[in-house]
């Protein structure tokens, strides 16, 4: 007799070709849609130069913590103290870069105390079994008197310093693709469709880039590479997913976790050297004002995926820098675009025959884009916080279709399977 023996396609992060192309095709129709956006409304900041780079530059603590948050949790740890380890990020970047008088100093000490934050929640979570919610939770609590008492022993005496503050801190050098910034400059300027939005895309994204920026973004291929394309990723990941099958096969879980957990607060802790050091010209406590929980908010909506996290990231970046930018009018636009998707949306729920949730995005629908036409601007409260109405409102619509690590949250002694 024979027997036909299947095996199971393995599990690629989500990164196949049609998954890549896929992506390329949504951030096309994205794109084409905010140029539609800007014809119909007349805000040109909608796709300026000034909007796609501060795009950029907020969408990176936003996108490292999310990352580091992928770290932990595919390992299995669910991290909630990545808004603390940014905080220790922020500090450790003003102790290194101040009293050493070098940036690149200030970058290794932030991410070391990020790390060192990350271990911390490794030993509550991993060795002693703490609820995870509760160590991340206190970790997050901790940071701001931890750094405060430093901050008072060691800056207080300094010119500039003090209890909440660090003194000014060395700058990184910023970096342009050559002729990129004056020729795209004067094509941005005409407002011409699509050439106009493009060269302000270009010129947003090639120009005043500083070295976190760049160590940002190949963080991204590096962390899919690392996790679905080497042994050790492998071993990490099953950790996330079964833990007492990867402890049978010779995976030593603890060993994994540890490293997951304190490479997730190093990553944690470079978003907090970006608010330090490149955002911002010196350390102030309060610096990291909820990032670690939009960074959650991202990973959580880029369904555990590196590339998917990263546009996550950005969509949070560009909220936050519309509002920054644009001011009330472009976020008063935005309302436009938002009522034909869920439009769009209403009819796609029908045509799968999902006529309740049909009815309600229709409804909502024309909620919105009555407020659009009935308005001229919103208020200033609502502009303000922009950036976490969006986390909200795209956590309600991405919850149906994720998938978290099997494993994920779930306390783990050595030895279970026994």
């Amino acid at each position: 007799m024979e027997q036909e023996v299947r095996t199971p396609a393995p599990d690629t992060g989500g990164a196949r070709p049609r998954g890549a192309t896929r992506g390329l095709v949504i951030g096309l129709g994205v794109f084409v849609a905010l140029i539609l956006l800007r014809l119909i409304t007349g805000e040109t900041d909608i796709t300026s130069s000034g909007t796609m780079g501060a795009t950029l530059a907020l969408a990176v603590p936003i996108g490292m913590a999310a990352l580091g948050g992928l770290w932990s949790e595919r390992s299995g740890v669910v991290n909630i103290g990545l808004e603390g380890m940014m905080t220790f990020g922020t500090w450790g970047a003003a102790f290194g870069a101040y009293f050493s008088g070098n940036p690149w100093l200030g970058l290794l000490c932030g991410v070391i105390g990020g790390a060192l934050g990350g271990l911390l929640h490794a030993i509550a979570t991993v060795t002693f079994g703490v609820d995870h919610i509760v160590s991340g939770v206190a970790i997050t609590i901790l940071a701001p008197g931890v750094t405060r008492y430093l901050s008072d022993l060691l800056f207080t005496d300094e010119q500039g310093g003090g209890a909440t503050q660090s003194p000014p801190l060395p700058s990184f050098p910023t970096w342009s693709v050559p002729g990129v910034g004056k020729p795209l400059g004067s094509l941005e300027n005409h407002h011409w469709i699509l050439i106009s939005d493009l060269a302000g895309l270009v010129r947003g994204v090639l120009t005043g880039l500083s070295p976190i920026t760049l160590i940002a973004i190949l963080l991204v291929p590096a962390s899919f590479f690392l996790l679905w394309r080497t042994a050790f990723g492998l071993r990490l990941r099953s950790c996330g997913e079964n833990p007492i099958a990867a402890e049978s096969l010779g995976v030593k879980v603890y060993r994994m976790k540890y490293a997951a957990v304190v490479i997730s607060g190093g990553l944690a802790g470079l978003g907090g050297v970006f608010l330090a050091m490149v955002a911002s010209s010196n350390y102030q406590e309060g610096q990291v004002n909820g990032r670690g929980y939009i960074g959650l908010a991202a990973m959580i909506f880029g369904n555990w995926r590196p590339g998917m996290v990263a546009g996550g990231a950005g969509l949070f970046g560009y909220a936050d820098a519309l509002q920054l930018r644009g001011g009330a009018g472009a976020v008063h636009a935005m309302l436009l675009l938002i009522g034909i998707g869920l439009l769009a949306l209403a009819v796609w729920r029908g045509y799968k025959g999902r006529y309740v949730a049909a009815v309600i995005s229709a409804v909502v629908a024309v909620g919105v884009l009555l407020w659009f036409f009935l308005t001229d601007e919103l208020p200033r409260e609502i502009v303000t916080y922009s950036p976490h109405i969006t986390t909200l409102l795209v956590l309600a619509f991405a919850a149906q279709r994720l998938r978290m690590p099997a494993a994920d949250g779930m306390r783990y002694r050595k030895g279970e399977g026994a």
